[in-house]
């Protein structure tokens, strides 16, 4: 049964949706629509399909009381729009139903798991909050929030843990049984991941420390995802309070990847390897899926904290997802690449080899905004090294984004301070990318407020919102020095 909250942003849904045109939104990344969006929940494969809840406050652009949103696809591509699943309506969850995760019963049930937020207020004045686990058991579109939550409160905390900084459940099943991290902040103050497990879901037991921040990557660890790949075992984590390390990290809210051995007897993950999962500016709350033909795909929310205050008046939404990613491990390292089924949807196509580039040079049939490109670079035979390789994107009047590689220092660097952003919004971003004797390969993705790029066939990603003008379609290529550029463009057509 509906309750009153639940009713009411379905009927504000069935009401808002239909008038927004398809053209203002983005053509394969998800939104909300209308309202604010931020941290991909319950990502999963139910009944055959994939499913892809969103932290949501339909009601305006900024951040509000937390719903669950809801959509699903087929193909990581093209998204049904759901009714919104969950709404903060019971005395457990009454002041937000914060981020969770979502899997399959062996019954046919859909199980999620997500943080209840409840505020209370002493007789002082002092306003308390307590944050716990909570379960939801539904059908794919209808959800009942179990009689028993939370099934995770303070009571099974280490000691020390806060009852406050405790959230975001990933769940999975694994022998038999149910195991669940969250996140939580440590008494020095710091971020730690938190391992359980469970006979049904419903009874929980500590199991300890899975992994923990030490102050040296940020403060609290949000979003924990944990599973097994190609061999090793990958923790993603989303600290916040981060302080910047050279080109690896940047300050404030960011993602850490965690590669290593899982030493089942002290329930702690070994580390092996530690690295930032996107080296744009606008990437956090990774979660990830495993498919029925085994690839681990990750989502997460294509937005900065810090630039949150800011999008054009005249979107009904904010926020997006990034496109989903197929996850590797190789070489100790996380790599990431477009879903395959993204080729499926590829249409007119414009391919140039060994174009001679220094000066600038637009290409005949290279341009738009909506597009999968592979730009491939190298020095040109029997000349000195390049000193600059330039790509400008969504070009048009005062409007760029570029690219810009180094191959002396081996660093790329994205500048959208002229992408139509307010001079607050943070706009530059440097990473050092292997150095492979001035040879660089770029996959961009573009959508009509997105930068995706990919660089040596996976090694980096760097994600980036983008609020040019749409009609800003320019490409344009230049190099201080020679270089060769090979380029293979598609249209991408819904």
């Amino acid at each position: 049964m509906e309750s009153d909250k639940l009713r009411k942003v379905r009927a504000f849904e069935a009401e808002h949706l239909p008038e927004v045109p398809a053209e203002v939104l983005p053509a394969y990344h998800v939104t909300g629509g209308v309202g604010w969006i931020n941290d991909p929940n319950g990502f999963s494969v139910y009944r055959g399909e994939y499913h892809l809840f969103f932290q949501y406050h339909p009601y305006s652009k900024q951040w509000g009381p937390m719903h669950w949103g809801h959509v699903k696809t087929k193909d990581f591509v093209r998204w049904e729009r759901l009714p919104a699943a969950m709404a903060p309506d019971a005395e457990f969850d009454r002041d937000g139903c914060f981020s969770g995760s979502a899997l399959e019963l062996s019954d046919g049930r859909h199980l999620l798991m997500y943080t209840g937020v409840r505020k209370e207020r002493d007789p002082d004045g002092t306003e308390r909050e307590f944050q716990t686990q909570c379960i939801a058991l539904g059908d794919g579109v209808d959800y009942k929030k179990y009689g028993g939550n939370p099934v995770i409160d303070a009571s099974l905390l280490p000691e020390g843990g806060s009852a406050r900084d405790f959230r975001d459940p990933k769940i999975w099943r694994e022998n038999g049984r149910f195991y669940a991290v969250a996140g939580n902040r440590c008494p020095d103050g710091s971020g730690a991941v938190l391992l359980f497990e469970s006979e049904d879901a419903l009874r929980w037991a500590y199991l300890g420390a899975l992994a923990a921040s030490g102050n040296r990557h940020g403060r609290m660890w949000e979003c924990p995802d944990f599973f097994s790949l190609d061999g090793k075992d990958v923790l993603i984590v989303s600290p916040q309070e981060m302080i910047a390390e050279g080109l690896e990290f940047i300050d404030g809210n960011v993602t850490l990847c965690l590669v290593g051995t899982f030493d089942r007897g002290e329930s702690r993950l070994v580390r092996e390897r530690e690295q930032t999962i996107d080296y744009g500016l606008d990437f956090y709350a990774p979660q990830t899926l495993l498919t029925p033909d085994g690839r681990r795909v990750m989502i997460a929310w294509m937005q900065y904290w810090d630039s949150v205050d800011w999008n054009p008046e005249e979107l009904p939404f904010f926020g997006q997802m990034t496109f989903p990613r197929e996850l590797r491990v190789r070489e100790g390292r996380l790599i990431q690449t477009p879903v395959r089924e993204l080729e499926g949807y590829r249409g007119a196509c414009a391919v140039h080899r060994d174009v001679r580039v220094s000066e600038a040079v637009e290409l005949p049939g290279v341009s738009g905004r909506c597009l999968d490109m592979t730009v491939t670079v190298r020095p040109a035979a029997g000349e000195e090294m390049y000193r600059l390789f330039r790509m400008e994107t969504a070009m048009g009047g005062d409007h760029v984004t570029e690219i810009v590689y180094d191959p002396e220092t081996s660093t790329v660097r994205v500048d959208r301070r002229r992408s139509g952003a307010p001079d607050h919004v943070l706009g530059v971003r440097a990473f050092e990318v292997r150095d492979r004797g001035g040879k660089l390969e770029l996959r961009l993705l573009m959508d009509r407020y997105s930068l995706e790029l990919f660089v040596n066939g996976g090694e980096q990603a760097a994600s980036f919102a983008l609020y040019t003008p749409a009609e800003a379609e320019g490409i344009r290529f230049s190099a201080e020095g020679t270089v060769l550029v090979d380029v293979e463009k598609y249209d991408l057509e819904f």
